[in-house]
């Protein structure tokens, strides 16, 4: 128990107005082994190069696993998106240097390390794990990549917890029947305009500019990344998406299609769909992870 409380100790993340970031209390995880296959977690995903794009710039990591046995570990899932920018496929290049980079980074020194006892004691934090996981995916890509450059939105799941890294504009949800909730804040200069109250929320759906960012991976040699931990909510879905799917469909109809889908899977499949119906203007990823009700 010692492991759970130095690993979700918080580091100073960022502050998002409205949005819990305290640690679990590692009391509180339980293991997979004591659920009914019923009540084991669901992951869905899908993506499309769009109506209008002649290649995929987008870019997705899925892994979620479980152990059972006398040293068993809870449930954990690593979740990543990444929507690339820049001509000549270097968008492209970004967004995969920075998806290999941050799943590898954080498999390694997250979801590996829980399994080797002997090191334990020696992990830093989770929200410092994640963070550095995009600073050195950026170091890359500025180095690798000129010109080019991705945001990247990544969910760590250890247990009953989720904590999140994220750069750009594309965004993870929680949606649940009674509410839908952005959870990460773009980092555009239209949303800026919008927080600062220069701009409606009608307004900048409509801005001409609404996809240029201040901040995202590659754009300089310093990076500052959004952190933040929250609990797992049962009876929700979370979704990570690029902006060429929320960008095109009204947060209502991304809530109306996830909660009336069969499944995950068929939720993805129809949000890729329904973006490609409304035009395809960009490239288009969904991600949704179902945490049934407990």
């Amino acid at each position: 128990m010692d492991f759970f409380k130095r690993f979700f100790t918080k580091s100073k993340p960022t502050v998002v107005e409205g949005v819990k970031t305290a640690p679990l209390d590692p009391r509180a995880l339980h293991t997979t082994s004591d659920l009914p296959l019923a009540q084991r977690l669901i992951l869905g995903m899908a993506q499309s190069a769009g109506m209008e794009r002649t290649h995929n710039e987008d870019a997705l990591f899925a892994l979620l696993g479980a152990s059972a046995g006398e040293e068993a570990m809870p449930e954990f899932g690593l979740f990543i998106v990444a929507d690339g920018m820049g001509g000549h496929r270097s968008g492209e290049m970004a967004s995969s240097i920075s998806t290999r980079t941050v799943a590898h980074r954080l498999t390694r020194d997250a979801l590996l390390r829980m399994m080797e006892s002997d090191n334990r004691a020696e992990m830093p934090p989770l929200q410092d794990v994640v963070r550095t996981a995009l600073e050195e995916a950026n170091q890359l890509v500025v180095e690798r990549v000129p010109g080019g450059g991705t945001t990247l939105t990544v969910a760590v799941l250890l247990g009953q917890q989720i904590t999140f890294g994220h750069v750009g504009d594309s965004r993870a949800y929680l949606i649940r029947p009674d509410q839908t909730k952005v959870i990460t804040r773009d980092h555009s200069l239209v949303k800026r305009l919008e927080e600062l109250g220069q701009l409606t929320p009608e307004e900048a759906e409509l801005h001409p500019q609404r996809n240029v960012l201040y901040r995202a991976i590659g754009q300089g040699a310093n990076l500052e990344v959004d952190v933040l931990s929250l609990p797992v909510t049962y009876g929700s879905h979370l979704m990570l998406c690029s902006d060429g799917l929320w960008g095109v469909i009204s947060d209502k109809e991304l809530e109306r299609i996830v909660l009336t889908a069969s499944d995950p899977q068929s939720a993805c499949d129809k949000l890729v769909a329904a973006a490609n119906a409304a035009g395809g203007p960009d490239n288009i990823t969904a991600l949704i992870v179902y945490f049934p009700p407990r």
